[in-house]
């Protein structure tokens, strides 16, 4: 019997791609684990109107933690027009597979690390070493919205904030309402992750990122649990910026930061500004970390145009295989594998077409499993 049991999710698109890259290097090092299917992504939207199979969610809590390829998403209307015959007309609506894993599990923190590696001809500056800690459950993702918002909910909005009064005029079908919601245990929770994550590798600050002069209730509580949370943590400095500020800020001196913490929709949109500064989504890893479960991804998407050319860069899955061995207590095998990582992208003689190559990405793969 395996050690770990590691639910294999490939998803859509160049999941699939990124995930036979991945296979390669574990394969390599030899992980004690087994690999069961799972079943995600849009084939199972289109033929059973789930894109997260109740079999799916039986095998997550069965598994020690999974690899997750990417996802392919589409507007609502659009997503319904692609449902099989017998599912259209029903008022059915697709939700993202990732979001509703990262609800059902509480994975409530997203560790999004964006490193340089030398050599890399796409980063922004040498030595930036950002690490994201992105709020997973809560804020606009928990998906409490309203098209068209009905009469009795604007009313009773009404009663509590008379600003809502300005929209008298305006029809509820010709409104759109979604619900920013924060709660003080998940903001804790989420900082306090970034504190131990900076005390125990040795980053110099935090920065906590929100935008509290606009957004007064629920940036404002993320940003008051942060000075809260940093008085245990006197040898750290808590910095606090806007976030539109600190996309400034991030471009101009991108080596006076280490750890950021935000909210979800912050999250998603810094930590790819951040992945852009060390080479682009093709480098950025992360992963979903729960209580019992995790689940680590590249933050890309399943780029259908290059589906099965096997043309993307696998260097985003690779690094979430080493953060999800980090998280398996494998310490020497993930460090194996990012010296591994940075060894090849330093002498740059296997590259994907992102980087100015002409390798694919199973031959990236097999190079780095060739340095371990």
């Amino acid at each position: 019997m395996a050690k770990y049991k590691i639910a294999w999710l490939p998803g859509d698109g160049v999941g699939n791609d990124v995930m036979d890259a991945a296979r390669i290097v574990l394969d390599r090092i030899k992980l004690d684990a087994e690999y069961p299917l799972g079943d995600i992504g849009w084939e199972f939207w289109k033929s059973e109107a789930n894109p997260l199979p109740d079999r799916t969610i039986k095998l997550l809590k069965e598994c020690d933690c999974a690899l997750f390829g990417a996802i392919t998403s589409l507007p609502k209307e659009e997503s319904e027009k692609e449902l099989a015959p017998q599912f259209q007309g029903k008022g059915l609506v697709y939700n993202s597979p990732i979001v509703r894993m990262r609800q059902e599990f509480n994975l409530r923190t997203n560790l999004r690390p964006c490193k340089g590696y030398p050599g890399n001809p796409l980063n922004y500056k040498e030595n930036i070493d950002l690490v994201v800690f992105r709020e997973n459950t809560e804020d606009l993702y928990v998906g409490i919205e309203f098209h068209p918002v009905p009469d009795d909910l604007r009313q009773m909005i009404k009663q509590h904030n008379k600003k809502m009064a300005r929209f008298d005029s305006v029809d509820g079908k010709d409104m759109a309402m979604s619900l920013r919601i924060n709660t003080r245990q998940a903001c804790r929770n989420i900082i306090t992750d970034a504190f131990e994550y900076a005390k125990k590798h040795g980053y110099q600050s935090v920065a906590i990122v929100e935008k509290p002069n606009v957004i007064r209730e629920t940036s404002g509580l993320m940003v008051r649990t942060a000075r809260e949370v940093a008085k245990n943590y006197p040898g750290i400095p808590l910095y606090e910026a806007n976030i539109d500020a600190m996309c400034m800020w991030l471009l101009k001196n991108p080596l006076d930061y280490g750890v950021i913490v935000t909210s979800n929709m912050f999250g998603d949109i810094i930590s790819d500004l951040c992945a852009q500064l060390v080479g682009g989504l093709g480098f950025a890893a992360s992963g979903n970390i729960g209580d019992k479960l995790a689940v680590f991804e590249p933050t890309h998407g399943s780029a259908p145009k290059y589906a099965g050319q096997y043309k993307v860069n696998p260097m985003a899955m690779l690094l979430s295989v080493k953060l999800m061995l980090d998280w398996l207590n494998e310490s020497s095998k993930a460090h194996a594998l990012e010296d591994a990582i940075a060894a090849v992208v330093r002498q740059g003689k296997v590259r994907t077409y992102d980087m100015g190559g002409k390798n694919t990405t199973l031959e990236v793969a097999e190079a780095v499993a060739a340095k371990l």
